[in-house]
């Protein structure tokens, strides 16, 4: 069974057959799905699949490119929300200088308050970034997110190195959901403690970016996420995505990592229930 990490099934894409597909995710291959809100709306419909389907678990939190709608009382939803049992993570939060649909003082700001939020509750954050790289990681930093002291509450990461021995090293339960970023910037994260996802793109013949961060970074280190409906593998590129096409994703993990599809899929979906902590 594969743990797909980053989806988005209360899309407005899935209205038609949500309940299919999702009454098909084992049959299909799909153990646990962390559906994650971005909006207003999602932030309720998440809660509802979160209840409504026991392999489902939430993350909270508003896209950087939906941030005008945060205040107060979203807030306190949002801590609510964060509050309950199948919630393991806030997110997906952070910056998105290419599309600006917000400006980046307000971008920023409410970013912080959520890091905070995420520091408070002691849960994974989940970020987006795109196109603001170095100012993603400048928040991050200076609001604790990497901190010894937020590490320290996580139990630590089993590093498997080349060679079969086993270290341990802190893990700060951030995750670059779908990273985009250079494999310096990825090695970089890693040293802070974080966590970063591949998704769809990777399996585009021309990124060669995401490839390489595949080959830099320990697999310890590495997630699998389809972010549906967006971001559809190759060969079903086109198409919307569905949450087993991620068995694309770590098919191609598996290719570049050199080894078994198998051992991918039971390697990611063990991060995935460290990072989340999910037994």
């Amino acid at each position: 069974m594969i743990f797909e990490t980053h989806a988005h099934y209360d899309d407005e894409k899935f209205d038609e057959d949500r309940a299919e597909l999702l009454s098909s995710m084992q049959e299909n291959g799909i153990g646990r799905i962390i559906n994650v809100s971005a909006n207003l709306e999602s932030l309720e419909n998440t809660r509802k699949l979160m209840e409504a389907y026991p392999f489902i678990y939430g993350a909270f939190g508003l896209h950087p490119d939906e941030v005008g709608d945060l205040n107060e009382d979203v807030m306190a939803r949002m801590r609510e929300l964060c509050r309950m049992e199948k919630a393991v993570a806030v997110g997906e939060i952070g910056l998105d200088y290419y599309w600006d649909k917000e400006n980046h003082e307000k971008q920023e700001y409410w970013f912080r308050r959520q890091i905070r939020l995420a520091n408070e509750l002691k849960m994974p954050i989940v970020i987006h970034s795109r196109e603001a790289d170095q100012k993603t990681m400048d928040i991050l930093t200076e609001e604790g997110a990497f901190s010894l002291e937020r590490r320290a509450f996580f139990p630590k990461r089993k590093v498997t190195a080349a060679d079969g021995s086993i270290t341990e090293e802190d893990d700060a339960r951030v995750l670059l959901h779908c990273f985009s970023g250079s494999s310096e910037l990825g090695r970089q994260y890693v040293k802070l403690g974080a966590t970063l996802s591949v998704a769809g793109p990777v399996t585009y013949k021309n990124n060669r970016k995401t490839v390489e961060v595949v080959e830099d970074i320990p697999i310890s280190y590495l997630l699998v996420e389809t972010d549906s409906p967006y971001l559809t593998p190759v060969p079903l590129r086109g198409r919307p995505n569905k949450p087993f096409y991620v068995e694309y994703t770590a098919r191609r993990v598996a290719e570049i990592k050199e080894i078994a599809y198998e051992e991918a899929a039971r390697i990611t979906k063990e991060n995935a229930m460290r990072f989340f902590g999910i037994d």
